[in-house]
């Protein structure tokens, strides 16, 4: 295999060759061999490091094989593919172009050997995934694409300063396992930790994804930050305050996507509340709880992209995915529907869909290590996302009051990959053997245990008899036109009155001052240049690379001030 044919360059080259090719069939099948080209690649290679070169005294390795990166590698693919079918009415070329480098910088990352490589293809995901959000072209999404784009670049930066740290430290860039502790380790920490939508720092998740196009949605859902935990899991496995920030991250969204009205938020909420789990695995670091982040990452992508491509058609065919304007559509859509709720039976974790023997891995290794009160709080997750994700998803989308919309049935490219993509769930769910097959660690498991399986439906039922109870009583929050904020209101709301305040009270300082020193000072310093000529702290030549950072410093401040 020639050294420079990797999964990545595939897809960059096959994204630069997109524009030329007749915009229809021939260029949607072109991109469809593309993730099939990238598995080839990679999958007969033997483990190992492949691509390798020195750069600088430092080694570089543009694929390293292994079984965390085959299994992530692997999904990423399957994401793609099922994407690009989902997108075949697409003839966007910005989208399809972004699409193609934004997986192939997110599988190009997942293969990385070094932090170096690493940094390239993390902030490529940030600027060709931007292109997706943007690719809506209205105002509202233009200056969500610029938050957006100023945090994710952002996390890039705290991971190339990290990577500058950790070879000034220790003389190596091999992304491998690290202890947080170090400067270096704590940058690449919080870096991943972004990408990861880590709590109060996850609401470019919640604002990007929703404002995103009917098909870049599905992209984004797939990639970012599940390449986060796929970083963490290479770099940070067994850290122990992951549990906690785990443990937070699946609790948190439950209450917030109750009250959500857009659907499409509403699974950006979910998604986050999934994450955690993920994230609980890694920090609890045992084979068994890294083999339920594997596993849970794999089954996640391919549920979440069906409940987003789902909620998606309805978006194309009704134009809002808003609970309050919704209602009614199982009547004109009913195999959207179906795959809406396979989706929804799926991350609820109901036994016999993927979810269920993804997230059980998790749950046990939680239980196995004494952490009991991470043990309960999942427990609790589970029914909360079965709350609303896999109760108010379909309810409101297509059941509930009628809202008097006769859309078609999506268009039959989306019925197919809707349709590959439940398939899979079902076929994990039933039967996980060749999922677990695949996972990094040789652990046995078997999720469907009479204990397992009773807990699970337990909980399920509870919640369901919950919501119930709730819609019946008139408790349950009803779908509002209305724009939640969470954390957010600290910079949208709070953090501009407080820095209106300060530029007004500046200003009146400052012209105070001004009026001071116009008479006495200006005079004063005059007679001083006139006596003694130039000197002083304000008349020395500063070093240039000085004056570079500080404009960068100035110019960071502005774009964090402006788009953030």
């Amino acid at each position: 295999m020639p050294e420079i044919l990797t999964p990545a360059a595939i897809y960059i080259a096959a994204a630069l060759l997109v524009p030329f090719l007749p915009n229809g069939r021939a260029r949607q099948l072109f991109m469809l061999l593309v993730p099939v080209a990238g598995v080839a690649v990679f999958w007969t290679l033997p483990e190992g490091t492949y691509a390798s070169f020195n750069a600088m005294g430092m080694h570089i390795g543009l694929m390293r094989v292994d079984a965390l990166s085959r299994i992530f590698g692997l999904i990423f693919s399957i994401a793609a593919f099922l994407s690009i079918i989902y997108a075949w009415h697409v003839r966007d070329t910005v989208q399809q172009v972004a699409a193609l480098l934004y997986a192939g910088a997110a599988i190009g990352a997942v293969f990385a050997s070094d932090l170096v490589t690493l940094f390239v293809f993390w902030e490529l995901t940030a600027i060709t995934s931007v292109f997706l959000v943007w690719a809506r072209r209205t105002e509202g999404a233009y200056a969500t694409g610029m938050r957006y784009l100023v945090i994710q670049v952002f996390s890039g930066v705290l991971l190339l300063a990290g990577t500058v740290l950790q070879y000034r430290e220790t003389g190596s860039i091999a992304f491998e396992t690290m202890t947080l502790g170090s400067p270096a380790t704590i940058c690449i920490f919080i870096a991943f930790g972004i990408k990861c939508a880590f709590p109060l720092l996850h609401n470019w998740l919640q604002d990007a994804y929703p404002a995103a196009t009917v098909t870049g949605s599905v992209v984004l859902s797939a990639f970012t930050t599940k390449l986060a935990v796929y970083a963490l899991a290479r770099g940070f496995p067994g850290t122990e305050i992951l549990i906690y920030i785990g443990a937070v991250m699946t609790l948190f969204p439950i209450f917030y996507a109750v009250i959500e009205n857009d659907l499409r938020r509403v699974l950006a909420y979910s998604l986050n509340n999934q994450l955690g789990f993920m994230v609980v695995g890694v920090g609890i670091g045992t084979p068994l709880a890294l083999n339920g982040t594997a596993a849970h990452a794999f089954c996640h992508i391919l549920y979440k992209a069906l409940l987003f491509m789902s909620v998606g058609a309805v978006l194309f065919r009704t134009g809002t995915a808003k609970g309050s304007e919704l209602g009614g559509l199982y009547k004109t859509m009913p195999l959207t529907m179906l795959f809406c709720v396979v989706g929804a039976a799926s991350i609820s974790a109901f036994p016999l869909f993927s979810g269920f023997i993804s997230k059980s891995l998790i749950v046990s290794a939680s239980a196995d290590q004494g952490h009991y009160v991470v043990w309960l709080i999942l427990l609790f997750a589970s029914a909360g996302v079965f709350h609303h994700s896999g109760i108010k998803i379909p309810y409101f989308a297509f059941f509930a009051h009628d809202s008097g919309k006769r859309p078609k049935e999506a268009p039959t490219h989306m019925l197919i990959a809707m349709g590959i993509t439940a398939a899979l769930c079902i076929g994990i769910g039933v039967y996980p053997a060749p999922l677990y097959s695949l996972l990094p660690f040789d652990v046995t498991y078997h999720p469907y245990t009479t204990g397992h399986v009773i807990t699970q439906l337990q909980l399920l039922f509870f919640s369901a008899l919950a919501f119930t109870v709730l819609m019946k009583t008139g408790v349950y929050p009803p779908e509002l036109r209305s724009v939640n904020l969470d954390t957010d209101w600290i910079y949208r709301r709070m953090l501009p009155v407080i820095m209106g305040f300060l530029s007004a009270m500046v200003g009146a300082i400052w012209r105070g001052l001004s009026q001071f020193t116009e008479y006495y000072i200006t005079s004063f310093i005059r007679g001083i240049y006139a006596t003694h000529g130039p000197h002083g702290p304000l008349a020395r030549t500063w070093p240039s690379g000085s004056m570079v950072l500080w404009v960068a410093v100035i110019l960071g401040m502005t774009v964090l001030l402006t788009y953030v």
